[in-house]
């Protein structure tokens, strides 16, 4: 079957949420896609970050063909042999006491409203009903009715409302603006270290370091979303690192499931764990010894592998080699390890298309923004061969 019939198949009897590029992408190999016709493409989006250990890592494909040929789903109703050690190892990486394990990412930021309302009415002592969390505009945490009810953008929230109230926005990167919304109801700050899908956008430095010094002084939690930002996609195991601070508690997904299944969790300190008991939440999926498997095994070759190291070298390689380049469509280079995002001064789209001709893969975010997130594994000679197309076809 060619590839036109594919994507006509697909056009039919999928729902057009989203928009693809036109190519079918059938094999991946570290990180090369290979597309229906043979052609190799170089992946530099990762899957928003979830396949950034690249493309059926053989480390994770065995984990995950091991444990599929003893047990996969059994629900949380009885113990498990993975369950334990992954999020023991998880706890250890992020230097928290708990954590409560989840699928998507949506379902973890869910996962951390729950938390932060039920701490903020039994231990900080807000009337019942009157919790407020405090998130930043152009927020993306997700999808759910929930979320996208805090979203400043119209598209996400056009026609799916009502929403449910007790959300604020504030300015990103802006901490006068926080500092005006938090009140004595105020529960947890909500927040992207750096913000991806409004573009790859990245604070102004010491305002996570402010951020924090306010949450402290007001009683209020900082709750860190970080799964896109997380386990290595900024050149560090977290992204609020590069300030030297500590949340509350920390949302991550994605790269978790090593670009195999998703996976997902909520970790946190012993006090807000502490605040679900049996029957206040669950996920039938959630924490299944498969996913237990695969999220043990991707952390492991994040650590053992050097891919947070890599992604620090290759990262700041990638940003200094574009910042050199003059081009007069682009306003802004901007970003952390490798996740840069390319401010353009006209839609960023059509430069997408003629990347998948080069044989790059890539997708806008925010109208405007190139998003260049290859798989933390690219070695240097990778890297390149992907700049000198984008490179090629920004200047042309």
């Amino acid at each position: 079957m060619n590839a036109v019939t594919m994507i006509e198949r697909e056009k039919r009897f999928c729902a057009h949420n989203y928009s693809p590029l036109p190519v079918v992408l059938v094999r991946g190999e570290g990180v090369w896609a290979i597309g229906s016709d043979g052609t190799r493409y170089l992946d530099m989006m990762s899957a928003y970050s979830a396949v950034s250990h690249g493309h059926v890592h053989p480390r994770i494909r065995s984990a995950a063909v091991a444990q599929i040929d003893k047990l996969s789903v059994i629900s949380r109703a009885f113990y498990s042999q993975p369950l334990g050690e992954f999020l023991e190892a998880l706890c250890r990486i992020t230097g928290f006491d708990g954590a409560l394990p989840m699928n998507s990412g949506a379902e973890a930021v869910e996962t951390a409203i729950k938390a932060a309302r039920r701490w903020g009415y039994r231990v900080k002592g807000i009337a019942p009903d009157q919790a407020e969390i405090v998130v930043a505009d152009s927020n993306f945490h997700g999808r759910t009715s929930t979320i996208v009810g805090f979203s400043s953008e119209p598209a996400y929230r056009a026609d799916f409302g009502p929403f449910c109230g007790g959300f604020k926005q504030a300015g990103f990167g802006d901490i006068e603006s926080f500092r005006q919304v938090i009140n004595a109801n105020t529960c947890a700050v909500l927040i992207e270290p750096i913000q991806g899908e409004a573009g790859i956008r990245v604070p102004p430095a010491g305002f996570l370091r402010e951020l924090r010094a306010l949450c402290d002084q007001t009683g209020t939690l900082l709750i860190l979303d970080e799964i896109q930002s997380g386990l290595g996609r900024t050149g560090k195991w977290f992204a609020f690192e590069h300030e030297e601070i500590r949340p509350d508690a920390v949302i991550l997904g994605k790269a978790l499931g090593g670009g195999i299944m998703p996976v997902s969790a909520f970790v946190a300190r012993r006090e807000l764990i502490d605040q679900f008991n049996p029957g206040s939440h669950g996920s039938t999926f959630g924490g299944n010894p498969l996913a237990a498997a695969v999220g043990l095994e991707a952390l492991k070759v994040l650590e053992e592998e050097g891919l947070i190291e890599n992604s620090a070298r290759q990262g700041e390689y990638l940003k200094q080699r574009l910042n050199t380049f003059k081009c007069p469509a682009i306003r802004e280079v901007r970003g952390r390890g490798l996740w840069i995002g390319i401010e353009l001064d006209r839609p960023a789209k059509p430069y997408c298309e003629a990347l998948l001709q080069e044989g790059v893969l890539t997708r806008e975010t925010h109208e405007n923004v190139l998003r260049i997130a290859p798989p933390l594994s690219i070695t240097r000679d990778e890297l390149e061969w992907g700049l000198e197309r984008i490179i090629k076809v920004l200047g042309s």
